[in-house]
């Protein structure tokens, strides 16, 4: 399978359909997938003839599992460029005029739920905790929290919940998300597909102008904080990467700076 393979892209019906086509990597994402997700975020949102747009992936075991680590391990260069791509993915769903629903089917770890908590609606199957979770690994698997790793599951799911989820980096269900009403809506398995499709025809009926305005709308309300979550995570992770061994006065030093330039 080439590489444009891995994501499909089609407009049908007002709906542009974004496809991780990886089942046997586990939907992992490498930096060519990155990029041509960005470009297919762009050409949606540029089409005329598109309303709304769909994220999924492919198989029953994994939404996504992330990024792809084997692929950027031993190389700096490659963790620059899926931290750069990941943060354009995530931003760009985030501050687009176009709604984005993602459709989730089974686990979502990593960038995974990033792409999760980015979008707009999520539409989840109904399964068990076992088959169907979302979890931050990072600060497990020493890998500094960035791309939206901290933003994102704010607000998506607010402060106590996200502290929750990056700390303990616990497996969240559908059980667990729904007592903080996370999922627009939830459909079995076997239906998933057919019920999401009908739920996103439902929304590119209303007025063009409203679903582009409500959205931007709301953007606008929080762009400053969003863009600069955004860049606090790449001035902190530049931080914690350094190899140069920081004392704590250092590190208070670094943070204080941090409360005066995000105020």
């Amino acid at each position: 399978m080439s590489e444009q393979e891995f994501i499909l892209y089609e407009v049908k019906g007002r709906i542009a359909t974004i496809t991780i086509n990886r089942p046997n990597k586990a939907n992992a994402c490498n930096i060519p997938m990155l990029k041509l997700i960005y470009e297919s975020l762009i050409s949606a949102d540029r089409d005329e003839n598109v309303k709304c747009i769909l994220i999924k992936s492919t198989g029953q075991r994994f939404f996504s599992a992330g990024y792809d680590l084997k692929e950027i391990q031993g190389s700096p260069e490659k963790v620059v460029q899926i931290t750069e791509w990941g943060r354009k993915v995530n931003e760009t769903i985030v501050l687009m005029k176009k709604l984005v629903i993602t459709q989730i089917q089974g686990i979502a770890i990593g960038f995974g739920v990033m792409v999760i908590m980015a979008s707009d609606i999520r539409i989840f199957a109904d399964r068990p905790i076992d088959e169907l979770y979302l979890r931050l690994p990072e600060l497990a698997i020493s890998a500094f929290p960035q791309t939206g790793a901290t933003l994102l599951p704010l607000l998506g799911l607010g402060l106590t919940y996200a502290k929750n989820l990056l700390f303990t980096t616990d497996k969240f269900g559908v059980n667990e998300l729904l007592n903080i009403n996370f999922p627009a809506r939830i459909f079995p398995l076997d239906h998933l597909d057919t019920e999401t499709l009908n739920f996103a025809k439902q929304i590119v009926k209303y007025q063009t102008e409203f679903i582009f305005f409500t959205k931007t709308m709301l953007t606008i309300m929080n762009k400053a904080y969003i863009k600069s979550c955004f860049d606090m995570e790449d001035e902190c992770g530049k931080v914690a990467y350094d190899s140069k061994k920081k004392t704590i006065k250092e590190l208070d030093d670094f943070i204080k700076s941090l409360h005066e330039k995000y105020p």
